[in-house]
């Protein structure tokens, strides 16, 4: 008995190997709760396998005919059926890059996987506000805005928009280090209040070096119980008016009627603005020693801070009065 199973093996092992190096690429797709017989008939129909007969026996012998996995698949012309076998047991689809840059909002994540994942946005934004996805991971707030990771993702090219959010939600989860709930009471912050003032910090900090600076600047005003008026919150409630980021505010936008416009209401707005970067967490909760209450973007990208308002308006004029040094010389044959 023992020797006729040896045979068989031997008679299903498959021969040749490797497909012609010109062979053309096949894309397989096999849905959630695909049957093996459905996927078997997938790949004979793109020519992947050549005998259903032999790949059927040789995944029943290999046990592989339980172990499939959904996904998205790319495979030669007449590929070696073990090839076959084991990456669908193991799973390794073909998967997709998705990047969120630090300081994404919600609006703009749903932006970005409707063009590089074709989800729907309005269904992204749905699965943030999911009540089970925050419950699940201790969100107190309407939407997991502000806990969602920035950074590159690699994600099945059949994931769901909620399966989308929730990696995000998890990856961010990971990040949370336990100590950080801890530095942030000492700040007179809960976790919310933490994320929300590091997504400003997020907004504001252009190059990493200012991020414990500007971070000081905004602690420093909640100290002394001075507005914020900080323009990332102001950029944050016009794209929830417009759906749309306004990277340029005017004056007029400065009196836009939001809860989150730190301008008009003190203290910080009721929730994130935007994905914050552990960089920008870690700087609130380590804040440069300094008396600064005031900063304005420099030629440089990075930020000159000033101890008063007569400080803020002469760094202000020096700014200026550069820009237009620039501008001259630029004229200049």
């Amino acid at each position: 008995m023992n020797r006729l199973v040896l045979v068989g093996a031997a008679t299903l092992r498959p021969a040749g190997g490797a497909p012609a190096p010109d062979a053309p690429v096949e894309t397989v797709v096999l849905p959630p709760g695909s049957s093996f017989a459905a996927a078997t008939d997938s790949l004979v129909g793109h020519g992947v396998v050549t005998s259903r007969r032999l790949f059927a026996a040789l995944a029943r012998l290999r046990g592989d005919d339980r172990k499939i996995k959904a996904g998205y698949y790319e495979f030669k012309r007449g590929e070696n059926p073990l090839v076959v076998l084991r990456t669908l047991a193991a799973g390794a689809e073909k998967t997709a890059r998705f990047t969120v840059p630090e300081g994404f909002t919600i609006t703009d994540i749903a932006a970005a996987a409707e063009a590089r994942l074709g989800l729907p946005a309005d269904s992204i934004e749905t699965a943030a506000r999911d009540p089970a996805l925050l419950r699940e991971f201790g969100v107190a707030g309407p939407s997991l805005e502000g806990f969602l990771l920035p950074e590159t993702y690699s994600v099945s090219r059949l994931i769901t928009p909620r399966g989308l959010i929730r990696t995000m939600a998890a990856q961010f989860a990971s990040a949370w280090q336990p100590a950080w709930d801890g530095r942030a009471a000492a700040l007179g912050l809960d976790r919310r209040g933490l994320v929300t003032l590091a997504s400003i910090v997020e907004g504001e900090a252009q190059v990493d070096e200012d991020r414990p600076l500007v971070a000081a600047v905004y602690l420093n005003r909640l100290r002394i119980g001075m507005p914020l008026q900080a323009d990332p919150t102001v950029q944050y409630a016009l794209q929830q008016a417009t759906g749309a980021r306004k990277p340029r505010l005017l004056e007029r936008d400065y009196q836009f009627p939001s809860i989150f416009n730190t301008y008009l209401h003190p203290g910080l707005p009721p929730g994130p603005v935007g994905a914050p970067s552990v960089k920008s967490i870690e700087a609130v909760l380590a804040p440069a020693a300094v008396p600064f209450l005031f900063f304005v973007a420099g030629l440089d990208g990075k930020h000159v801070f000033s101890r008063n308002y007569s400080e803020h308006l002469r760094a202000i004029a020096r700014i200026r009065a550069a820009e237009r040094a620039n501008r001259h010389r630029g004229q200049t044959p």
